[in-house]
């Protein structure tokens, strides 16, 4: 039978694995033929990253990116320039200084900067820019936009496998999330965390209860920024305040305010982008993390430039070739049931061969 949750709105994936920015979303060779002789002869060729407000060390989707523009600089050898954001209103400017500086191809972090990116696309067609978390908005188009590259990822798919664990492992038979701002590229991993709470319930005849999004009113809980990380704390208060005991927020830096909140009332975490485990100071409260190979599509769109094969397809991230995935377990692996684990990659697998469609209006098409 398949299964299709409707919202109106392998278990851990390597962080080095390459992925080709492409419809398909094939997984390439892991390096480039020639890959160490342009990194050790240079290569004339600029990538520039913009950050958003959140920042490179936001141990969330910026940094991410900036991991992904280092690798290349590392690896192929290229010249860059970024420009860190700290508020809305410096996301244009940082994209028009970064075109004055002659870059080849400007990277915006975030669906905040498609409005930047896309006004600096259709002004300068000699250069690439590539929108990280978003497409470019077609209505606002004049015409076909050759030269830029959304970077997207169905992050409902590996949220639903993180939704079911939390389900599985609550104590207190409630589990939240929030965000830090309603966007489609937020509340993709909160529809997809509702849906994986509500099969857990269906397979296992239980009840645990989800504070924070309601996916059938797109409705929830919000801290207002992706900064703010005392904001995100008492949010995270909130949710505890109506008993969740697993908590995940989807608000980059913002989201690192809970930390200290949930160590403090003894409850768990789960982190979003990268592995909050290997990327937070709170590994002892991170259940798992919900994972997005940012970096390694931000390296692929450079190698592609460099060899000249920049197009503008849009890259989508799933399950199914590796651009989404959750993350180890690490300390919490032997706490986890060995059933659960097998519900998990069996739901994995059926995601991926499409008996369960994990469907939500936020997620990329």
């Amino acid at each position: 039978m398949k299964r299709s949750f409707k919202t109106s709105g392998a278990f851990a994936m390597t962080a080095a694995a390459a992925l080709v920015l492409s419809s398909c979303g094939e997984a390439p060779e892991e390096e480039s033929e020639g890959g160490d002789a342009a990194a050790s002869e240079g290569t004339d060729y600029k990538a520039c990253v913009v950050s958003d407000e959140g920042g490179w060390d936001d141990r969330s989707f910026n940094q991410s990116a900036y991991e992904g523009l280092q690798m290349a600089i590392d690896e192929l050898g290229i010249d860059h320039a970024e420009a860190q954001s700290t508020a809305e209103s410096e996301y244009a400017p940082n994209v028009d200084t970064m075109v004055q500086q002659g870059c080849d191809v400007v990277f915006g972090v975030g669906f905040l900067l498609e409005e930047g990116l896309r006004l600096a696309a259709e002004s300068n067609e000699d250069t690439n820019f590539a929108l990280i978390d978003s497409y470019f908005n077609e209505e606002e188009l004049e015409g076909e936009l050759t030269n830029g590259k959304p970077l997207v990822f169905n992050t409902g798919e590996a949220a639903y496998l993180a939704g079911y664990v939390a389900a599985a492992m609550t104590e207190t038979g409630t589990v939240g999330t929030w965000g830090g701002v309603q966007i489609p590229s937020v509340t993709v991993f909160m529809d997809g965390y509702a849906d994986g709470v509500e099969r857990y319930n269906e397979d296992n005849d239980a009840d645990v209860e989800l504070v924070g999004w309601d996916k059938e009113e797109q409705s929830g809980t919000f801290s207002g920024d992706f900064s703010d990380q005392t904001q995100g704390g008492e949010v995270t208060e909130q949710l505890l305040s109506q008993d969740a005991d697993i908590i995940m927020p989807v608000a980059g830096n913002a989201g690192v305010g809970a930390g200290p909140v949930l160590e403090d009332a003894d409850a768990k975490m789960i982190w979003v982008d990268s592995d909050g485990y290997e990327s937070t100071d709170f590994p002892d409260i991170m259940l798992t993390s919900v994972m997005k190979e940012i970096g390694q599509s931000v390296y692929a769109t450079i190698e592609e430039g460099v060899a000249g094969e920049f197009t503008s397809e849009p890259y989508v991230g799933t399950l199914e070739n590796d651009g989404v995935g959750l993350a180890p377990f690490h300390d919490f692996e032997d706490e986890v049931p060995s059933e659960v684990q097998d519900a998990i990659e069996q739901l994995r697998q059926e995601i991926i061969d499409g008996e369960t469609v994990v469907e939500s209006e936020n997620a990329p098409s």
